[in-house]
């Protein structure tokens, strides 16, 4: 077979002058024609709608200045947001959620209940481990392992009526905090960050507060950008372990510091200058710039010690389990962030990647009555003392705060009869600050707590409304992937307006 023999009959016609000429004036001519016809606008308009019929909103964000403050979509009370996320499952029905029929019902087991659960067969209905009582002038029952906290129920919105897709943790964590079960997909902070950037200029835009244990089952992914622009992402630090890399060595003075700092900038800018619209290389530019800021801020910001021995008091630094002291400090420190202008600071409490059984989280499968005290304990004190002191400073005027965990526990006890199992059909978290209404419950569980009964509402439908509250319609704030307009709450959510002032 000689050369010619082996090009195709449509590459053989390409090398004809002939037709490459015809060719070559069609392509010219209706290149002419699309210009004619779009200069007199009768060329049909591109559908840049998503499947809501609305319009996306893209946020104007300079490759260079990533973090800069942005309007948001509308206007509201709340400009940033404090998520404190209790990894595990809190049991609702010994905290904030009060069943005087399972007290009626203790030990028994009446039809109704499944044959098996996550973890097997289940024991019998058991009441709350705990008391509960009327909390502050709306009443609300709320139980004894967490009296600090229930003393504040007058300034919280309870969601009782919470359901989600799964009964597994890292699954759970990156359903409430991302969106999807599935890893890969963009945090809620890394949503709001990448839309509203930060008032902060010293310090990141958003910040994760990981337990003194360690991180929670699903990581990073808890706080990560995923697909969003690196520059989102959450950067992970508590008082205990400040953020790394930042100390300058003692045989580097603070003028060489500077003059590096200043030809690193010179150099950086010039490399961009070669790759306009790199978004990666913007964002790494710009973290190290926001690192060179940091080193004087973040010793700032971190420096406790000034804090009025009152304060220590109040938030139980200087009582307790060290675990509880810890996270006490972390307490203090997100207070910090917040009145340093943070745009979302995310608090952990509970850790652990390959679980704990209710020892380093609220994961509870035995010994209920042990573990969920152990992590009352460390939780209680020092979280109400962090929202009365944000209340206290008027932070809450434009602070929405958000306490939540991936799902509940269930009403009866497991086969070993001293825990209880993972509930994904009800949950209970809560909204607190800017926004939202005060001593407000809103949705039921049915009489066990064991099912959403009454306004059941999706995790979907509860990110929807944070995002709502920060000013942000969730349909339309979506970032363009793989052939899809991807958003915090997939094609799903509504706004929860029941619960807003």
């Amino acid at each position: 077979m000689n050369e010619s023999e082996k090009i195709t009959p449509v590459g053989r016609s390409l090398l004809d002058r002939r037709q490459f000429m015809n060719q070559a004036a069609f392509s010219f001519g209706g290149i002419g024609l699309a210009q004619l016809l779009s200069s007199q606008g009768l060329l049909g308009k591109e559908d840049t709608t998503n499947f809501t019929g609305k319009l996306p909103i893209r946020p104007q964000i300079d490759p260079d200045d990533p973090y800069s403050p942005r309007t948001s979509h509308f206007n509201t009370p709340a400009k940033q947001v404090l998520v404190i996320y209790c990894p595990g499952a809190v049991s609702h029905v010994d905290t904030f959620d009060w069943k005087p029929d399972l007290t009626k019902l203790h030990g028994q087991k009446p039809p109704g209940i499944p044959e098996v659960t996550f973890e097997g067969p289940p024991g019998n209905i058991a009441k709350p481990f705990w008391d509960f009582k009327p909390r502050g002038q709306c009443g609300k029952m709320t139980s004894d392992l967490l009296p600090n906290m229930g003393a504040l129920a007058d300034d919280f919105c309870f969601l009782h009526s919470l359901h989600t897709q799964t009964s597994a943790h890292p699954q759970g964590e990156n359903f409430m905090n991302t969106g999807f079960t599935q890893e890969g997909f963009p945090s809620f902070g890394a949503w709001v960050t990448y839309a509203l950037g930060s008032e902060c200029e010293d310090l990141p835009a958003f910040v994760a507060i990981n337990d003194p244990r360690g991180m929670a089952r699903s990581g990073k992914n808890n706080f990560g950008s995923a697909f969003l622009p690196a520059s989102f992402q959450g950067t992970d630090f508590n008082a205990k372990n400040p953020p790394a890399n930042l100390g300058r060595p003692g045989s580097f003075s603070a003028a060489d510091d500077k003059s590096t700092v200043d030809l690193l900038k010179r150099l950086n800018g010039r490399h961009l200058e070669q790759y306009p619209g790199d978004e990666n290389l913007a964002a790494r530019i710009a973290s190290y710039e926001l690192a060179g800021r940091m080193q004087m801020s973040v010793p700032e910001v971190m420096n406790l010690a000034g804090e009025p021995e009152s304060i220590h008091k109040e938030y139980g630094t200087d009582s307790g389990t060290d675990l509880k002291k810890e996270y006490a400090k972390s307490c203090i420190l997100a207070r910090r962030l917040v009145e340093k202008g943070v745009r979302v600071v995310q608090l952990f409490n509970g850790s652990d990647p390959s679980g704990g059984n209710g020892i380093t989280n609220w994961d509870s499968h035995s010994n209920i009555k042990d573990t969920h005290a152990m992590q009352a304990e460390i939780m209680d004190q020092p979280t109400a003392a962090l929202i009365r002191d944000m209340k206290r400073r008027g932070l809450l005027e434009h602070t929405l705060i958000v306490w939540a965990t991936e799902f509940g526990r269930m009403p009866f006890l497991q086969g070993n009869g001293t825990g209880r199992d993972h509930n994904p059909d009800a949950f209970t978290c809560f909204l607190a600050g800017a926004g939202v209404k005060k001593g407000f419950s809103y949705g039921e569980s049915d009489e066990w707590g064991a099912k959403a009964a009454v306004n059941p509402t999706s995790v979907y439908d509860f990110n929807a409304t944070i995002l709502h509250l920060l000013g942000l319609d969730h349909e339309r704030l979506t970032y363009y992937h793989n052939g899809l307009e991807r958003r915090l709450t997939n094609v799903h959510g509504h706004v929860v307006k029941d619960v807003l002032v």
